[in-house]
């Protein structure tokens, strides 16, 4: 493997993916959601820019395209369980984020049984992965605008403005969710439907009995 710019970026993005979870050990809320919203900001961030520098700097490799996928859905993987916990496992959250886990874990299985065989990522699925990351930075956003407990009061227009715009931010932070959940199963499906002729192909040829040599070709011992 080649240390170059885009590849490093990639590795960085998955050393951060456990970092959000680290960050909720690691501090009291409201604090906590800041620092993993920073984080997961700048996660998403080098997502965009490890493929534009790749494609710019003619740096593009074999394990920066395996490695991108994964970094990707470490981060989602890890970044929903921490939402889910978060959020006390209210079904508005816990049934998108099931069904997103569950896609990609079958995905990422059919990737593996078809070995060599290359599922093009389509540009819904680049979608899907766009709504999933501003979906979990605005339900992150939502927690890290409360305000902890026994701090000073502020301003009461200043209190009502943070709440409504935690509300809001929180808001559409779940639409979003359930939008990248259907991208996600549409998506699936499709890889799916691209995917069956290859396991069919296989099966068939698991299935064919292993040629016997014709009487009479053995070899002389």
């Amino acid at each position: 493997m080649t240390w170059t710019i885009p590849n490093i970026l990639s590795v960085l993005r998955v050393i951060a993916a456990p970092c959000v979870a680290i960050a909720f050990a690691a501090f009291d809320r409201p604090n906590a959601d800041r620092v993993a919203v920073l984080i997961f900001l700048g996660a998403a961030f080098t997502d965009y820019l490890d493929g534009s520098l790749a494609r710019w700097l003619g740096q593009e490799s074999a394990f920066g395209k395996m490695l991108d996928p994964v970094a990707d859905k470490a981060m989602v993987s890890i970044a929903l369980a921490v939402i889910v916990a978060t959020y006390d496992l209210q079904w508005p959250i816990l049934v998108p984020a099931a069904l997103i886990l569950l896609r990609e874990v079958l995905v990422s299985g059919l990737r593996e049984f078809l070995g060599d065989v290359k599922l093009h990522v389509t540009r819904l699925a680049k979608w899907k992965t766009t709504l999933q990351m501003s979906a979990i930075c605005l339900l992150l956003m939502h927690g890290a605008l409360e305000r902890p407990e026994g701090a000073p009061p502020l301003h009461p227009m200043l209190e009502n403005l943070l709440f409504f715009g935690s509300a809001a931010v929180g808001g559409v932070g779940l639409m979003l969710l359930w939008m990248a959940t259907w991208f996600t199963i549409v998506t699936g499906w499709d890889y799916f439907s691209k995917g069956m002729p290859y396991i069919r192909e296989k099966e068939a040829a698991s299935r064919t009995p292993a040629s016997k040599p014709e009487p009479g070709s053995e070899p002389e011992v």
